[in-house]
């Protein structure tokens, strides 16, 4: 699906990027102020504004206070990683607030807020198409986004966009995951970055962007 976005050859635009202080989320940053875009950070500290995206009243205050813009782009999510035969009923409904419900909400709440050509980035993962063990929690997860945003993107206001940025494990964080990850072609972190400027800036809606 194709639909016009005003970021396109329109010069910067204001946008909201949740998740900022991460790996990715700093990656993301950085992209889109090369870009000459004003970048308002969202994240439970040290941004502009304090939210915690599995609160749906602290989304809205988030909201309140970042006022009206014209994209808004995730980088956040989290869920717990276990084996199936130690998943609580607790995790997996931790595991679907914290990184699908959340962003769910994001788009919900943002959507009446948001400028008329405003588009709306998510995040998702590998473990969607490629499960690894004890990743139960976060495929499950990661497919649901992916299916709220190809059904998001015929029900959003005309104009209004949605895409996901799904990436593989990420060379700076093989340190830490890349056990977890054994056989999987990691990728720098600005490859993923540079979906989201994709997104932001381009016309596409109800995508899925591989990395």
């Amino acid at each position: 699906m194709d639909r016009a976005n005003r970021a396109q050859g329109a010069g910067p635009v204001k946008i909201l990027l949740v998740g900022a202080n991460g790996t990715l989320g700093q990656s993301v940053r950085a992209a889109l102020r090369e870009r000459g875009h004003d970048v308002l950070s969202a994240s439970r500290k040290d941004s502009d504004i304090a939210v915690d995206i599995t609160d749906p009243r602290s989304i809205q205050a988030m909201y309140e206070r970042a006022g009206r813009v014209d994209a808004v782009a995730c980088a956040a999510g989290s869920v717990p990683w276990r084996q199936l035969s130690e998943l609580s009923h607790q995790d997996m409904l931790d595991g679907m607030v914290g990184k699908a419900l959340s962003q769910v909400e994001l788009v919900r709440q943002g959507s009446p807020l948001v400028s008329e050509s405003a588009s709306f980035t998510l995040i998702t993962g590998v473990l969607a198409r490629d499960p690894i063990f004890t990743g139960t929690v976060a495929s499950l997860a990661n497919g649901a986004v992916e299916s709220f945003v190809r059904a998001a993107a015929i029900e959003l206001p005309h104009r209004q966009r949605i895409n996901a940025v799904s990436p593989t494990v990420f060379t700076e964080s093989l340190a830490e995951y890349g056990d977890a990850f054994i056989g999987f072609e990691p990728e720098p972190v600005r490859k993923s970055a540079q979906a989201y400027v994709r997104s932001i800036e381009g016309h596409q809606t109800g995508r899925i962007f591989e990395i």
